[in-house]
């Protein structure tokens, strides 16, 4: 008996978050109780005495779970099934969950992420909502960490794209002229459309075809593409204005912009042929 509370007590210490957690994926406070409930028996059945950090174990057990649900209501094609009024007698989010969901990505988050697949929904949750490593979703997925990330930055532009009104015309605008300031060499017309703290990265396929993993920052970020990018293309990338390398009609490299307030903060440099065969990509 003193084993069982032991374990509670232990589990109870982590179960705040692990709800949170799994409302965020599920939208659903009866289907999050389960999630739940299901990595409460799990942590029951396992010997994790060689565990060191119990709270990512038991984040892992569940987002799991909440996976396998997902990808379940999507075979059946169900909906959750609450309204936002939360059924008497179970958990309710915890209010400062609700302000950083509202904070991080508007009001519109829960339709669009009920139009997600299971992965990008899991990866866009975990890692955006509450941080975990890219390292840790490939491991929850079964897909290499730069697919994780990939999947997540799909899914935050589709919220992007939905939360905020007028956004993909004024994405393309932004990438269009970054285009036409990289053909040209033009370093302050570059500068121009790049937040100063701009990153590029590149994933493994394409660091082996010669770009560097990592850039950060609006003048090394210019440097790189100045007087380059003769070969890529306009295309949308899940909806949204990004760039294409293509080699007799078929996709080798995608540029996937991230663009906030007018100015590019991110690119991902995508090469990995698993990783294009799931974008959809319009290349007009």
């Amino acid at each position: 008996m003193s084993d069982d509370t032991g374990l509670a007590d232990r589990f109870e210490a982590h179960r705040g978050h692990l709800h949170a957690v799994a409302y965020r994926m599920l939208g659903s406070a009866s289907e999050a109780d389960d999630a739940v409930q299901e990595g409460w028996l799990r942590f029951r059945r396992t010997d994790t005495s060689d565990v060191q950090n119990l709270g990512g174990w038991l984040t892992t057990v569940v987002s799991r779970v909440c996976l396998t649900m997902l990808q379940t209501r999507r075979t059946r094609r169900e909906s959750p099934l609450d309204t936002g009024i939360e059924p008497a007698g179970e958990t309710l989010p915890d209010p400062a969950d609700e302000v950083l969901l509202a904070d991080s990505v508007g009001a519109a988050l829960q339709v669009v992420l009920d139009t997600l697949a299971p992965a990008e929904r899991l990866a866009f949750v975990l890692h955006d909502l509450f941080a975990v490593s890219f390292g840790e979703i490939a491991a929850i997925i079964g897909r290499e960490p730069a697919a994780a990330r990939q999947l997540a930055s799909r899914a935050r532009r589709r919220v992007q794209g939905a939360s905020t009104q007028g956004e993909p015309a004024r994405q393309r605008e932004v990438v269009d002229a970054f285009l036409a300031a990289s053909r040209s060499g033009d370093f302050a017309a570059l500068l121009a459309v790049l937040d100063p703290d701009v990153v590029v990265r590149a994933d493994g396929a394409a660091v082996t075809m010669g770009a560097e993993a990592e850039v950060r920052g609006a003048d090394a970020v210019a440097d790189t593409f100045a007087g380059r990018a003769k070969a890529a293309r306009p295309a949308l990338i899940d909806g949204l204005a990004g760039l294409v390398w293509t080699v007799q009609g078929t996709p080798k490299v995608v540029f996937d912009f991230t663009v906030v307030a007018g100015k590019v903060v991110a690119i991902e440099m995508v090469a990995d042929p698993a990783v294009l065969a799931g974008l959809e990509l319009d290349l007009g």
